[in-house]
């Protein structure tokens, strides 16, 4: 049905139904009972066309006594004329197919306005079947449809409430932080469905009104009072204090808020709601919602704004709760990891962690940086199962663990084999993962020791990114039922413009995505990122946190060769040989070996290795503790062009050694004599616990 104009109800005199006297025939009285009520009857005659209406019919098309001259056309005029043609159609539709007729159509009145009426006709026939006449009725519609365009306005009003309290009831229930509840409730799309101009939040901290969010305020109101005391004659510490809600209009404002006038001559703004944020019988805040062109509002918009403040107060309770619990998960989990990370000469280091969006729910993912006594540093990146306190406490217990048996100068297969053994003998179910790698700052040589955990990822010098195989083993904290070394080590060399990537799964592990999507997704991220290692190490996070949201805890570290050589660097070179490992003295000696290798000195490797294993064995066979064998390179009077290469073992007996001179019986006695026919000179020097053998060796210009 098309739109009408201002609707007027038919004009009909006054009257007054006679009372009769008892014994009346009162259906005499009907056809003054049908004017009254805005009806009237008709009579169209077909054969000679001939419309005849009564009294109350005339008052309905708008005709004064006489001046309807029972013709059609003179009808017709006072209709709407592109409503004719379609009502004649409907007549003759109805006489052709059928005997009875109803529609709805619109009377000119004498002053212009519209009237709608409807119309109501029965066709009478001859024995034939021939239409002879209609009789019927017409009546003022305009009160019925008015009723329906009320009851139609209303419909949508209610819809749009409904809407805009189920869309912001749907958005605030995906916020979870305090920042998540602001973004949401002071979006362009929310003022524009509820019809305000602007938004101010509230909240109570410590006896004081702080804002938390606005938008479309004047910045010299957000900051004249961005922090106020609850006494503050202003409409949100208002309705704090009285938790009552406040519909207020501009003169009212001015009136009751004298602080508010300056900002009022500012802006057009003609009304206000100011609702105070309730949850659980406490109230933590306001939010105030300012229009324009309106002074009251309806019982309807009130209702709407009041449930708005119901859902906002909600909201914001939990995300208060939510950023308290995620500030001590975080806060804890911090505690666990690393204070600072050491400064390597040669090396740029980077580390970031950032905790899951889940509340207090914590996990076990960590990193550390540990200076070796070789000269290199042990790199660590691992993750505890669970997302808890426990896997937290956990973590920082393996953590230390680790950390020890790499500062001891262990070799990468034993400093991860004695972190599982100690994972393994906590009272705890619990396993981890983890990648280790020792790396030498100067020459990128690095090997790596993995268990369970997802190998390196690295930048090359042309842009590329590339996975290199590196050898696995079982998570640490479970059975190792293999005789073989359970973390076989994976040599790699890290060239000088080249940046290496360790991290958790929850960098590449996301929920609906396999996981070689996500290491494909990483590795563009690294490829295409900067080169400053701390820069890189936050464009990740962000660029990950931004693409699927932060859903598991991440930990990851970077490093890459920077060039810088320390002065006296590669002069010192540590390993421990533990007295219960059997393999421990082989693997000595294979380090050594390397180390040598490294500082140039490959010629002299066998004598030096010899005469080291003699050391190596007596101080095995002979204590009951661990031994410790250290390298340097001593420069002669300053002179870089005249160095030594001293050779320690320190042990913890107190009993010196002395030369013997074996018989050809002999079954020992000949290691210090390899040591002294192998070295310049040597000798014995008792410590305060135990002693240190040594020997040196000359290194040719």
């Amino acid at each position: 049905m098309t739109s009408h104009p201002i609707l007027k109800p038919p004009h009909i005199a006054p009257q007054t139904m006679r009372l009769e006297e008892p014994g009346t025939d009162l259906r005499e009285e009907l056809p003054e009972a049908l004017a009254l009520n805005g009806m009237g009857s008709f009579l169209w005659d077909l054969d000679s066309d001939k419309f005849l209406l009564d009294a109350g019919a005339m008052s309905v098309f708008d005709f004064a006594p006489g001046e309807y001259d029972d013709r059609t056309d003179t009808l017709s005029q006072h209709m709407v004329p592109e409503e004719v043609e379609g009502l004649k159609e409907l007549v003759a539709d109805a006489i052709a197919h059928r005997d009875n007729y109803g529609a709805y159509f619109r009377v000119i009145c004498k002053d212009g306005s519209i009237r709608w009426t409807h119309t109501q006709g029965h066709i009478q026939r001859d024995v034939t079947g021939r239409p002879l006449r209609i009789v019927g009725i017409v009546r003022d519609a305009s009160p019925e449809l008015e009723h329906l365009t009320q009851q139609a306005t209303l419909e949508k009003d209610r819809e749009r409430q409904t809407d805009v309290v189920q869309a912001t009831t749907s958005v605030l229930s995906q916020a979870l932080t305090i920042q998540d509840v602001v973004d949401a409730l002071t979006s362009a799309d929310l003022l524009d469905s509820i019809g305000a101009v602007s938004i101010a939040l509230y909240l109570v901290e410590n006896d004081r009104l702080r804002i938390v969010g606005s938008c479309g305020m004047a910045p010299e109101l957000i900051e004249g009072t961005s922090v106020t005391r609850l006494d503050t004659p202003l409409p949100p510490n208002h309705v704090v204090c009285t938790e009552t809600p406040l519909f207020i209009n501009r003169e009212e404002t001015e009136k009751r808020f004298p602080m508010l006038v300056p900002y009022c001559k500012s802006k057009d703004c003609t009304a206000a709601a100011v609702l105070p944020l309730i949850a659980q019988a406490q109230t933590i805040g306001a939010i105030a919602i300012v229009y324009e062109g309106r002074s009251e509002f309806s019982p309807e918009e009130r209702n709407l704004l009041l449930a708005l403040g119901a859902t906002t107060a909600q909201s914001f309770q939990r995300a208060v709760l939510y950023d308290e619990e995620h500030a001590m998960a975080v806060g804890l989990q911090q505690a666990m990891l690393p204070a600072n990370i050491p400064d390597v000469a040669g090396a740029s280091i980077a580390v970031r962690y950032r905790p899951a969006r889940n509340g207090h729910q914590i996990g076990g993912d960590w990193y550390d940086v540990v200076p070796l006594p070789t000269g290199r540093v042990g790199l660590v990146v691992g993750d505890v199962q669970g997302h808890d306190v426990h896997a937290s406490a956990v973590m920082g217990q393996l953590r230390i663990a680790l950390r020890a048996y790499a500062a001891e100068g262990h070799p990468p297969s034993t400093v991860m084999a004695r972190a599982s053994a100690f994972l393994h003998d906590l009272d705890t179910d619990r396993f981890a993962t983890c990648i280790y790698a020792d790396f030498d700052p100067v020459t990128g040589r690095t090997q790596f020791v993995r268990a369970g955990h997802h190998g390196p990822l690295v930048r090359h010098a042309d842009g590329r990114c590339s996975r290199p195989y590196v050898h696995g083993g079982l998570p640490l904290g479970l059975p190792q039922y293999s005789s073989n070394t359970p973390y076989p080590p994976t040599s790699l060399q890290i060239g000088p413009e080249e940046t290496l990537l360790l991290c958790t799964d929850g960098l590449v592990e996301f929920h609906g995505m396999d996981i070689d999507e996500g290491v494909h997704q990483i590795e563009s991220i690294l490829c295409g990122g900067p080169n400053d290692k701390d820069e890189l190490a936050e464009h990740i996070v962000a660029t990950i946190e931004s693409r699927q949201g932060q859903e598991d805890d991440v930990a990851l570290l970077l490093v890459g060769l920077t060039g810088a050589r320390h002065p006296e660097e590669r002069r010192h070179w540590s390993c421990l040989v533990t007295n219960t490992d059997p393999k421990a003295p082989a693997q000595a000696r294979q380090m050594l070996r390397s180390t040598l290798t490294h500082w140039g000195l490959g010629t002299m490797c066998d004598a030096a290795v010899t005469a080291a294993n003699e050391l190596i064995a007596n101080a095995v066979m002979h204590t009951e503790g661990d031994a410790m064998l250290t390298a340097r390179l001593l420069r002669l009077n300053g002179d870089c062009s005249q160095e030594q290469l001293k050779i320690e073992v320190q042990d913890s007996s107190s009993t010196l050694p002395h030369r013997r001179t074996p018989t050809e019986t002999s079954a020992g006695s000949r290691g210090l004599l390899i040591v002294e026919q192998l070295s310049q000179e040597w000798g014995a020097e008792p410590l305060g616990a135990g002693k240190r053998i040594w020997f040196k060796l000359p290194i040719a210009a």
